[in-house]
């Protein structure tokens, strides 16, 4: 037999190739017997093909395909034919022919699979335990070609742009950037750590002291934080730094990269600029800085509306610095059973409670019936704005508390009542966020992003007077109600980043012993600048429709952190704890 090598891909075959010798190789995906003849559907990262093994051609082949199993790995060769009419499968792109079988070599034998691949319902633990044969499935290696052809679309986009790509180091010096840091203990420098990167923050501000105006880089990513379905503890970011520029100029980019990317790659138009809200007007409207405006419900204040109405506890609230503000449902109307599940997720937020009315053929039913006077029905039909078939939620409070709580349920209610998004993609931006925030544990004021953000111009003289009322000159990006990455305008002075630093309660020793070194650089010509980082691993995530940041991430951690492929985290041997002048206290 000669020498087999592959020469073409299942999923490239079709009638072009008729009466043409190929070898194909990869995986046995399903065997039939039909009389004499053995049908052996065969599967690479391209597609199936069906193989035809005819004793008549070939004895030899056709004795080895009947001792073929299920994944099983072969290479064939043979000749390319048209499937008879009748035979052929419309479901499969090589679905008008077939290979007729000359030659087969097994190249590896299976053991039988742990689970079912085209099973979609098997435990995401064993999946992740055997992650190499869930990536086996046709769903997973469609959404990491997306994902290779996302990133190179991405590259070549800005290339074109004039942005050169430089990594920058992944063993850095632990700085505080929001989330605790993985460590590395240093073998050659005793009781000396390595810090892996929460993103190339520094590194980019002094690439752009360096002079290089336009970087990007496709950068991995650690953060030890608590895991959710949108995070894990190593990710891959988009990072963009750019100088003498602005936030229009910053804006402009994305806009255009996600025109040219999602058309290419995905094949959809979108249109720009994207829709933007100020970080108060998102909290006002719909209680998040990350609103999902597929859905058009927007928190409305009716503080001064229920000021005017005779009720007593609700005078109260208001009286005391509260606010009532609500949501209305329209066309919407609850049952009372409907409404008591909606009021326990309420309190699971950590409301006391909701009123709601609801407006049915001109009457109107209420929570608080009973609290009701004999004109406040007249009163509440002049003033606030439901029609008949409409109904009114309602939040009575701290106004920051129940605008936190009334945005989780907004999108509860869409859910639970399956009201139908606008659009499959709805981008916004959000700007002018406050540039520090009061921890409520500690009283401290902290960096709402991160320490280098610069404060807007208009808001300087507030630095020393007010620092909570500055604003920031930082963005974010949202699709769908995800926070899809942050970017700002950089502080590139060397005085007013120091200040920032001493708002934030850093001593001048940690000042200098954490950022001398992006100080010092501060005083060689810095030119302004500034930039974003995308989470691209989140983007994929929602253009694929997943599950969550697992399913296009190729090893990923379960939420726990662990990886059930391999065991890691994992103890290590004592000697290597001892390389690196490490020891482990018992508890």
């Amino acid at each position: 037999m000669t020498l087999l090598k592959r020469t073409n891909y299942c999923g490239e075959i079709d009638l072009s190739f008729i009466g043409k010798k190929i070898c194909l190789a990869g995986w046995v995906h399903r065997i039939r017997h039909h009389g004499s003849l053995i049908f052996v559907d065969l599967r690479d990262r391209s597609g199936i093909i069906q193989l035809v093994f005819d004793p008549s051609t070939s004895q030899e082949a056709y004795e080895k395909a009947d001792s073929l199993g299920i994944e099983w790995v072969i290479l064939v060769e043979g000749v390319v034919r048209e499937r008879p009419e009748g035979m052929k499968n419309p479901k499969i792109k090589t679905g008008d022919i077939e290979v007729e079988v000359l030659n087969i070599k097994i190249e590896n034998t299976s053991k039988t699979l742990p689970f079912n691949l085209w099973n979609n319902d098997v435990d995401e633990n064993i999946r992740l335990r055997y992650r190499y044969l869930d990536l086996r499935r046709d769903k997973m290696q469609e959404k990491f070609l997306l994902r290779h052809k996302f990133f190179l679309s991405i590259r070549n986009f800005l290339d074109k742009r004039g942005f050169i790509e430089i990594e920058t180091p992944n063993l850095i010096v632990s700085t505080p950037e929001g989330a605790r840091d993985f460590i590395i203990p240093s073998r050659l420098q005793r009781g000396k750590f390595y810090a892996l990167p929460q993103s190339p923050q520094l590194f980019k501000q002094l690439l752009m002291v360096a002079g290089f105006d336009k970087y990007f880089q496709i950068a991995r990513c650690f953060r030890d934080e608590d895991l959710r379905a949108d995070r894990q503890p190593e990710f891959t970011q988009l990072d963009l730094e750019m100088s003498f520029v602005d936030q229009e100029d910053i804006f402009r980019v994305i806009e255009e990269l996600f025109i040219h990317v999602l058309k290419e790659v995905f094949s959809l138009e979108i249109k720009i600029p994207f829709p933007r809200l100020t970080y108060e007007e998102a909290q006002e409207n719909y209680g998040t800085d990350k609103p999902d405006l597929r859905y058009d419900m927007k928190i409305m204040d009716f503080t001064q509306t229920f000021s005017s109405l005779s009720l007593d506890f609700l005078q109260k609230i208001i009286s005391e610095g509260g606010n009532i503000k609500g949501i209305i449902l329209k066309g919407i109307q609850p049952s009372r059973k409907e409404w008591e599940i909606i009021s326990e997720k309420s309190k699971s937020y950590g409301a006391p409670g909701i009123i709601w009315f609801s407006k049915t053929s001109g009457e109107l039913r209420s929570s608080i019936k009973k609290y009701i006077e004999e004109n406040f029905e007249t009163k509440f039909n002049n003033s606030v704005p439901i029609k008949d078939g409409d109904s009114l939620l309602l939040l009575a409070g701290d106004k920051h508390e129940i605008l936190k709580i009334l945005g989780r349920i907004r999108l509860d209610l869409c859910e639970f009542f399956k009201i139908k998004p606008k659009e499959e993609l709805y981008f916004l931006w959000i700007t002018d966020f406050p540039l520090f925030e009061r921890e409520k544990d500690t009283g401290r004021i902290v960096a709402e992003h991160h320490p280098f953000t610069s404060p807007k111009e208009e808001d300087l003289n507030l630095i020393d007077i007010d620092p909570l009322r500055v604003r920031a000159q930082c963005y974010d990006l949202v699709l769908n109600g995800v926070e899809l990455g942050s970017g700002s305008i950089r502080i590139h002075k060397r005085e007013i980043q120091e200040k920032i630093f001493k708002i934030l309660n850093l001593s001048q020793e940690e000042i200098e012993k954490r950022f001398g070194f992006l100080l010092e650089a501060f005083e060689y010509g810095a030119p302004p600048h500034g930039g974003i980082a995308l989470g691209l691993d989140r983007i994929i995530s929602i253009l694929t429709k997943s599950n969550s940041l697992r399913d296009v991430i190729a090893f990923p951690k379960t939420q726990s952190g662990t990886c059930l492929l391999t065991g890691a985290p994992s103890q290590v041997d004592p000697e290597q704890l001892k390389e690196v002048h490490i020891s482990i206290l018992s508890e």
